[in-house]
């Protein structure tokens, strides 16, 4: 038999078998967030003909009678889609036609054909948008530049980011609308303001009176909203007011303007922050800027205060007014007339049209411009009268060289002669009969200045042409405008104390090579303003007319600027020889 052998194990306790490790707690995994669904994309903003209410002038023409209407040319034919009908307003200036959105919309472009065989009645028609029904809040989307196409719509293309609810057509000056059919296109969003059309290169300033009221008066304002539309953005003006200004100027088609801000305001980069400014209207100065040359002149001649001007396009209630300068009031105030304690006056030819003036013993028409009429009192203006009368009396007198007593004494003779080279250099014939003076409190002497009213400078006289032809200084040529007692004054400075004299020639010296690139500013300003010239001449077609003082007329923009080119060069030298003498 086999034997087996067995092995016996001994027995194990419990606590002899190894416990196995129990496997730590695991943290249960957040669960991954699951992603957000994306957003529905914002449809994209379908850009098409749009349609509203349609409103505007209701008073229509009836041409087969010449009276007016609301059955026949009526408003609703602008925008029935058919070249053959058209839109004309009874009244010829100042009339429109439109659309009620609903609610804002961004435009993007417009349209319009004129009235069959009225093609140039369309030029300078303006499309404007607004937000309120009554559009005292209008602001520019377009102009049109040149005459139409009978029988064609011409469109513009409008890059403006404000939303409107209302837009509506100008017409033009003396058109009568005249507008077969009109059109505009965009879509319905909330808008911004980052981008705001402007008419052209220039700032454009937007004047809307309130109803629409016309500025028929230089004494009573009329309320307003004006904005400034330039390269610094939109200038909110609203609850302004405006009025007439200037003497001759106010005479003129092409209308002059006094501003009030309801609140100070720096303008275009303006040094001064203040409520009123003035629109200068260049009616009769075709190259839009004898008074910003002029300007110029007394910078680098080096006069203690210029005013501040830019040229700016005007639109005002819908309707395009041309190029005018934007310009500091002439005011005593901080960055004006540093006369803050004192005077400011004016040897004035129209003094008798102004609130406080006098005469001097010599005749001279003096205006006080400060303090103004309505706080000034009876004291001030003997004070004022007292004094002028005292330094006329000293420059007439024999003692009138005298440091002490003399003339002296009462009048800053450095800014005298540097006002008389700037107004001999720019050959302006109205400087003393239009010549600032201003003192800072009851002590010191009067200075002279600032330049002002410039726009028979530079060779637009026929009374003083040819300017370099004249034997003598033009303040004393008889062409000229000053009263004998103003010109009599000057003789005794310039000419009969030698050291004045002596004065002017050193003054000279120091300014004549900053006036010696004055053409090269000219050609500068030309080009900053061509397009806006382009619209001026279009709104005012005086090219190949004489008007106001003009010797001339060349027939072109190009020939206007070329004359003043003309008159600086020969200017430099003949001044050069009149002070040496």
């Amino acid at each position: 038999m086999a034997l087996v052998a067995i092995v016996l194990v001994p027995a194990c306790t419990k606590k002899d078998i190894p416990n196995d490790p129990e496997p730590a707690p695991q943290e249960k995994p957040e669960p991954e967030p699951e992603p957000e669904p994306e957003p529905e994309p914002e449809p994209e903003p379908v850009e098409g003909l749009l349609k509203g209410t349609i409103i505007g002038t209701q008073t229509s023409v009836d041409y087969s009678s010449g009276s007016s209407s609301v059955l026949v040319n009526t408003r609703e034919m602008a925008f029935d889609g058919k070249l053959d009908t058209f839109f004309a307003s009874y009244d010829r200036s100042g009339t429109w036609v439109g659309l009620d959105l609903g609610e804002p919309h961004i435009i993007t472009k417009v349209g319009c054909a004129p009235r069959s065989t009225q093609e140039s009645r369309v030029a300078l028609a303006l499309f404007e948008g607004a937000n309120m029904a009554d559009f005292s809040d209008a602001l520019p989307l377009a102009i049109v530049k040149e005459k139409g196409t009978s029988g064609k719509l011409s469109y513009l293309d409008v890059d403006c980011s404000r939303a409107f609810r209302y837009v509506r057509y100008v017409g033009p000056h003396d058109a009568r609308c005249n507008v077969a059919e009109v059109e505009f296109y965009g879509y319905k969003a909330a808008g911004d303001d980052t981008r705001l059309p402007r008419l052209t290169n220039l700032p454009t300033v937007v004047i809307n009176t309130a109803n629409a009221q016309a500025i028929a008066s230089k004494e009573t304002y009329v309320s307003a909203n004006i904005y400034i539309l330039s390269d610094e953005g939109l200038l909110d003006c609203t609850g302004s007011e405006i009025k007439g200004r200037g003497n001759a100027s106010w005479d003129f088609p092409k209308k002059p303007y006094k501003m009030k801000f309801a609140e100070k305001q720096h303008v275009l980069g303006s040094p001064a922050k203040d409520k009123k400014w003035t629109l200068i209207n260049n009616y009769g100065d075709k190259t839009l800027m004898r008074n910003i040359l002029a300007f110029e002149v007394s910078r680098r001649v080096g006069m203690a205060y210029t005013p501040f001007c830019a040229p700016v396009d005007v639109i005002v209630n819908g309707e395009y007014q041309g190029c005018y300068q934007l310009c500091d009031q002439v005011e005593v105030g901080k960055e004006r007339v540093p006369a803050k304690d004192g005077y400011l006056i004016e040897i004035d030819a129209y003094a008798t049209g102004e609130a406080v003036y006098f005469y001097s013993s010599k005749g001279t028409p003096v205006t006080i411009k400060y303090p103004d009429d309505e706080v000034i009192t009876w004291d001030q203006i003997s004070f004022v009268e007292d004094f002028y009368g005292r330094m006329e009396t000293a420059l007439f007198a024999a003692y009138y060289q005298s440091a002490k007593s003399g003339y002296r004494k009462y009048m800053d003779v450095d800014s005298f002669l540097q006002n008389f080279i700037v107004g001999e250099f720019c050959g302006n014939t109205d400087t003393y009969w239009s010549m600032y003076m201003y003192k800072d409190g009851a002590e010191g002497p009067l200075f002279t200045g600032p330049a002002w009213d410039y726009d028979l400078a530079f060779e637009n006289d026929q009374r003083t042409y040819p300017i370099n032809s004249l034997y003598d200084y033009i303040y004393a040529n008889a062409g000229s405008v000053a009263s004998g007692s103003v010109r009599d004054m000057v003789n005794r400075i310039v000419k009969q104390d030698p050291d004045a004299k002596a004065r002017l020639l050193e003054l000279w010296e120091q300014a004549k090579p900053q006036l010696a690139s004055m053409n090269d500013y000219v050609t500068e300003t030309a080009a900053l303003l061509d397009e806006s010239q382009k619209l001026n001449f279009l709104r005012w077609p005086i090219l190949n007319q004489r008007v106001h003082q003009n010797f001339q007329a060349t027939g072109s923009y190009e020939g206007e600027v070329n004359t003043v080119k003309q008159y600086i060069t020969a200017r430099l030298s003949r001044l050069d020889q009149l002070i040496r003498r």
